[in-house]
């Protein structure tokens, strides 16, 4: 099982001073690493095969390296759980909580993330969230190492009244925030719609 993840070139996904560590937990617990395509309704997942005895983890080969590698860790910590306790407890409960938050420390702790990074990281690891993207701050900060193509933004750094494109072409006017969303009008149809802060947006049409 130890050599199943490292024909995905992990060292291509992940910062280099993590690598070591990454690759002990792999082998450590005879994880079968798989890097996926995007996928739009999950970053990573775990499950558990063959009655226990083999671990698969599934992480989106598009994020960047941090984000990479802290859905790699949020899996990890989904593995511990289920070998400690299987399925009698929640998925996102304490348990793997506290797994997730053990997993982090070492990262938290050898400068693995840059400084603006691990700020947002060691808040939201006082009550971690079911998903990054959940975690609006958490979310913006990792987006800001994304590599985004030419003419796209992130819809929170665009301004107040500002016209957008949506890559489908779609043409709308930045509103307010509601709550976790921004309320956006489609000059088209002239319908309101909620988006998300962390949605990539364009300023000129395509």
């Amino acid at each position: 099982m130890k050599q199943l993840y490292s024909a995905y070139k992990i060292k291509d996904h992940i910062p280099e001073n993590a690598m070591t560590t990454i690759e002990k937990l792999l082998a450590d617990n005879d994880v079968c690493l798989k890097i996926s395509r995007q996928r739009v309704t999950k970053l990573g997942d775990y499950r558990s095969l063959n009655k226990g005895r083999i671990h698969s983890i599934s992480v989106n080969g598009n994020l960047n390296i941090y984000s990479f590698l802290l859905t790699l860790i949020h899996e990890l910590a989904h593995l511990k759980v289920y070998v400690n306790y299987g399925s009698r407890v929640k998925p996102h409960g304490m348990e793997w909580k506290n797994e997730f938050r053990l997993l982090m420390s070492w990262f938290m702790d050898n400068d693995v993330f840059p400084q603006d990074l691990l700020d947002e990281i060691r808040r939201s690891m006082i009550n971690p969230k079911a998903a990054s993207n959940s975690d609006e701050k958490l979310a913006l900060a990792l987006r800001r190492y994304d590599e985004l193509k030419s003419g796209e933004v992130i819809l929170n750094e665009v301004p107040e009244n500002s016209v957008f494109y949506t890559k489908r072409g779609r043409k709308f006017v930045k509103g307010k925030k509601v709550r976790k969303r921004i309320k956006c009008k489609d000059l088209n149809n002239g319908r309101l719609y909620l988006f998300s802060p962390i949605a990539e947006v364009l300023l000129e049409p395509r």
